[in-house]
């Protein structure tokens, strides 16, 4: 989906600054990571969110070789193997599907030598070698020596440094992103570098470990942050409130007490729950009550953000001019647990800011309440978003070609 109202500066070359003759092999880094069910695809969406670069290289008539990763397999395993995503591929574009037998080697390299202008080889798991997440140079140079050019397009991997995504370009070039790789990292820095505000940060999940570093990002560059899921009882802990069952993540409690001070300097708001439903136990059949504060008694857990929390909450993103939003707002997969999620995804849906949704169980989300294409912009890269966001370098992208 086009990301309406955003603009940032993207530092690499891409794909569109690629000169290639007729039957050039290219090398292309896609995220076919995808679901499998019963060998077949069972959500395509990484797939589709690739075609832009792939058609655009088949439109000159180039010899695609692609690599991704599915699942985490150390050795080869059948069970991951690419084959249902490459017949995937093929159902979705007008060219030839091939799938090698290997990621590398020499029947590999016949294979590319086989291939047609305007056709696609699809390699074998790259996590099926051993020396793919050890980013091995000999590894990475077999790869290299598969194609005349080098694309990035795996944004959900960028943050990895590893064979096929980060040592493959210190032996081929030129090495450029693909459209989607530059499509989600320009999104993504323009949150931080040039949001239209107020930006409005909403984020959820269980955590406060996993997100201590955004929040602390999003304390000096955001107007409000708006906080939800079970990491919000670690703060709740810090202030001295009980939080009953409750998951809450010790090591998180601290950091908490920190993000609470760092806020009451920051001229961001940082907004807790106001109420909240509770379950006795972590069950969709589980006894529920709404409880109107957020003192969570012994023998209660609590599951979800209240009513009167997600009508603040959206209240909040319906005034935003940006909104990112990652992680849910309590045990959405639970029926009884899901309306506090469903109310901002519905806000996010509706507000005319500018919507950015952070991947993972947001996105989950989203495709759940049938609100995927209501959004500008759903990343495909959970943990390489965040990075991002956090202010890191992704390796797959900083070994890039400067523009």
């Amino acid at each position: 989906m086009a990301s309406a109202g955003i603009e940032a500066h993207f530092a690499q070359r891409t794909v569109r600054d690629l000169e290639l003759e007729e039957g050039e092999p290219v090398l292309v880094r896609v995220d076919f990571n995808v679901p499998l069910e019963g060998g077949r695809v069972a959500d395509d969406a990484r797939i589709r969110a690739a075609l832009p670069t792939i058609e655009l290289l088949l439109e000159q008539r180039a010899r695609l070789v692609l690599c991704s990763h599915l699942g985490r397999p150390d050795v080869r395993d059948p069970e991951t193997s690419l084959e249902p995503a490459s017949d995937r591929l093929g159902e979705l574009i007008e060219a030839p599907v091939r799938q090698a037998p290997d990621v590398v080697g020499p029947e590999v390299r016949r294979a590319v030598d086989e291939l047609e202008p305007a056709s696609v080889l699809v390699l074998e798991n790259t996590r099926w070698e051993p020396g793919e997440t050890k980013n091995d140079p000999e590894l990475a140079r077999e790869l290299a020596a598969l194609g005349r050019a080098y694309v990035n397009d795996a944004f959900g991997s960028a943050h990895r440094a590893h064979a096929s995504t980060a040592g493959v370009a210190e032996h081929l070039h030129p090495a450029v992103a693909g459209l989607l790789l530059e499509r989600e990292v320009a999104t993504l820095r323009s949150i931080i570098e040039s949001p239209r505000r107020p930006l409005v940060v909403v984020l959820g999940g269980a955590k406060v470990t996993d997100k201590i570093a955004l929040i602390d990002r999003f304390l000096d560059e955001a107007d409000t942050l708006l906080i939800g899921g079970a990491m919000c009882f670690s703060f709740f802990r810090a202030q001295g409130k009980p939080t009953g069952d409750s998951l809450v993540e010790d090591e998180g409690v601290e950091l908490a007490r920190r993000a609470l001070e760092k806020a009451d300097s920051s001229r961001c708001r940082l907004v807790l729950p106001l109420d909240l439903v509770l379950g006795e136990r972590f069950e969709a059949d589980a006894e529920r009550r709404v409880d109107d504060g957020t003192d969570v008694p012994d023998g209660w857990m609590g599951l979800d953000v209240g009513p009167r929390t997600a009508e603040a909450y959206s209240e909040e993103i319906a005034g935003a001019g940006t909104v990112f939003w990652n992680g849910p707002m309590g045990a959405f997969e639970l029926a009884p647990f899901a309306e506090g999620t469903r109310a901002v995804a519905e806000a996010v849906a509706r507000t005319s800011g500018t919507t950015v949704v952070g991947g993972g169980d947001s996105g989950a989300a989203l495709a759940e309440f049938g609100l995927a294409d209501d959004v500008d912009h759903l990343s495909t890269g959970g943990g390489a978003s965040l990075e991002l966001l956090e202010g890191k370098k992704l390796p797959g992208v900083e070994v890039l070609d400067d523009a």
